[in-house]
């Protein structure tokens, strides 16, 4: 299924309640009410996600490298039930931004600023959270927001890329 299928399963569903969650709900649901780097802790084990483990934090023990996605759900869920909200695949956000500005790769200020839930029109690349099965603990992190490598167009189909669907409330 593509990012641009949602439309598809909203048209299906006959209305418009599926879509991607904002960076700002994406982070909450991964953080799990906690405020450390991962909704386990402060270190990451490859038994409760599925990233590049010869690769964790400083201070932290080395772990598996399994090499590709496992089947969603497999590993440990975070407090709130969530699976996978580290590692496996980088996860599509909602929110756009602009990147170009003379040639060199900036944020807008509307993003640098720290806005929550810094959604607009402006702007062609998508952020992606939560690292991947390839990538560095650190790039899993709940607050990681690493925008020059990992802001994306939204017609980019690569092994480490998915999604996760939020559901708006009736009304909204």
């Amino acid at each position: 299924m593509h990012v641009t299928s949602v439309n598809k399963l909203n048209k299906k569903a006959g209305l418009e309640k599926y879509r991607l969650p904002t960076e700002a709900e994406w982070e909450y649901a991964a953080r799990a009410g906690t405020t450390t780097p991962f909704a386990f802790g402060e270190c990451l084990s490859t038994d409760d996600a599925n990233y590049n483990g010869n690769n964790p934090l400083a201070g932290c023990p080395k772990g598996n490298y399994r090499e590709k996605t496992i089947k969603a759900g497999s590993l440990k869920a975070n407090a709130w039930g969530l699976y996978d909200m580290h590692g496996n695949v980088w996860e599509w956000c909602q929110d756009k931004v602009d990147i170009f500005d003379n040639d060199n790769l900036v944020v807008t200020a509307k993003y640098q600023n720290g806005v929550i839930n810094p959604v607009g029109d402006k702007g062609s690349f998508r952020i992606i959270r939560g690292g991947s099965f390839a990538h560095h603990a650190t790039d899993c992190r709940s607050y990681c927001r690493s925008w020059i490598c990992y802001m994306l167009e939204p017609d980019n189909r690569i092994s480490t890329l998915g999604f996760r669907l939020a559901a708006s409330p009736p009304g909204h």
